[in-house]
């Protein structure tokens, strides 16, 4: 039987997430444990080898200002949370074992608000389903598509997290991009995807070079055989920090969010008969990022911003 203790010091399956106040001492070990896994999982290159103050990072804002949602009436007393280790950089364990992430510290930025207690089992992903639908789960925070047909039995909450694609240049050149600007120029892009796609349909005066993965069309870019690389923001903003791109590029201007392209996003799943949960955590992520928490922890796990 799994164990559940305090914080991060939880077992290998349930964490307990504490109270607001003592939640406060343990921010030091959430960030030497991300410290660790942008060096390890990703290889970032030194800090002096990578600029990440050139701009005002954005940050992605899916909660209008104008709309603010009233606190539910709810007899809400605790949420049990579902999540996978596998997911770096939202769910995964740091060097000691212990389980963290963006998923995680938002999560417990969730219980915080609703002043609800909770805990995060870890459950491997393709038993998170079945997991909440035997109830032993209220709530999984683990990057479901909301638009897979197996998961048409399960509610999502609204989106927390979306994907855009983003455009990279070699440094020299970075500047905004568009059909007209770009047309006999080169760019980049993995054959097959989604990316490819858009740039075929939109970027018809471009020459499109598609590559069979990622790691060709990006180098393709840092070592000047095309001018630009179109693909996923979250996975480039990563590479442009690390050491693989030998910091040659950086972000063009402007994140493309075409929904008939680009729609993927996080949502958190529960049970169809849950309403009250789902409302709940709507409410609490609007107040999460109105205060400020969700840009802390996004830049913390995001330094170089996908947006």
């Amino acid at each position: 039987m799994p164990r559940a203790t305090d914080g991060y010091a939880g077992s290998d399956d349930v964490i307990q997430f504490l109270s607001k106040a003592a939640s406060a001492s343990i921010a030091t070990l959430a960030a030497l444990s991300f410290a660790f896994f942008t060096t390890s999982y990703f290889s970032v290159a030194k800090a002096a080898d990578v600029n990440t103050s050139e701009v005002t990072p954005n940050i992605p804002n899916y909660w209008s200002p104008h709309v603010r949602t009233e606190r539910p009436a709810t007899n809400l007393r605790r949420i049990r949370f579902l999540t996978s280790d596998d997911f770096p950089p939202f769910s995964f364990r740091d060097p000691a074992g212990r389980i963290t992430g963006f998923n995680v510290d938002l999560a417990r930025a969730i219980c915080e608000e609703l002043d609800v207690a909770c805990t995060l089992r870890v459950k491997p992903f393709d038993a998170l389903v079945e997991t909440l639908n035997r109830d032993e789960g209220d709530a999984i925070i683990a990057g479901l598509s909301t638009g897979d047909p197996a998961h048409a039995d399960l509610a999502f909450t609204e989106s927390y997290l979306k994907f855009p694609a983003r455009f990279a240049q070699r440094r020299a050149d970075a500047g905004p991009i568009t059909p007209e600007n770009f047309a006999g120029k080169w760019i980049s892009v993995v054959e097959g995807t989604q990316h490819e796609a858009f740039v075929r349909r939109f970027f018809t005066g471009s020459l499109i070079a598609s590559y069979p993965d990622a790691e060709k069309a990006r180098a393709a870019l840092r070592n000047g055989d095309v001018d630009a690389h179109f693909g996923d923001g979250l996975s480039l903003s990563f590479w442009l920090q690390g050491s693989q791109s030998r910091d040659c590029c950086a972000f063009s201007e402007g994140a493309w969010i075409e929904p008939n392209y680009f729609a993927n996003g996080l949502a958190i799943a529960v049970r169809k008969d849950t309403d009250d949960l789902r409302d709940a955590i709507n409410f609490a992520l609007q107040q999460i990022h109105a205060r400020g928490r969700y840009a802390e922890l996004y830049l913390r796990y995001f330094p170089i911003s996908f947006y």
